[in-house]
């Protein structure tokens, strides 16, 4: 695959995010390989199982999710992705009740590619903690 090619795959994966849980679903399987290894900061090793729930709980969370690719940089078998996601408070989080408060968060995630063009790793570091602040369960800077 060219790497034109893994990025139209890339945005396709953020496309899906953006469009809703049912968009979400079907790709899933036809972006990501059943072999996924994905590494998130303060997170263990994310399989391709764990990736879909994650990523459904994050529409029950935020149903209104829009992410938008604001870079994107290919070469070899990966790309690298800088994106900015914002989205209501509207069911549970990681715990944390619904607060109704709009949130806005950014990160760079590296896709690596297999031969067939399905990802088969990423690497994800995002503003946790200035989501976790926006929502109200940790106190922001002089606040």
């Amino acid at each position: 695959m060219s790497t034109e090619d893994n990025k139209a795959v890339v945005q396709r994966a953020f496309d899906s995010m953006t469009e809703g849980p049912k968009a979400f679903e079907a790709e899933h399987d036809a972006i990501y390989d059943p072999s996924l290894a994905g590494h998130f900061a303060g997170m263990p090793l994310v399989g391709i199982e764990m990736h879909r729930q994650f990523g459904l709980a994050t529409f029950d969370a935020f149903p209104d999710l829009v992410r938008t690719v604001e870079d994107m940089v290919a070469e070899g078998d990966k790309v690298v992705a800088r994106w900015t996601s914002t989205g209501t408070h509207a069911g549970l989080f990681m715990g944390i009740p619904p607060t109704g408060k709009t949130i806005m968060t950014s990160g760079i995630t590296v896709f690596r590619f297999n031969d067939a063009g399905r990802i088969v790793e990423e690497w994800s570091e995002s503003d946790m903690v200035g989501m976790l602040q926006q929502v109200g369960a940790m106190p922001s800077p002089g606040g």
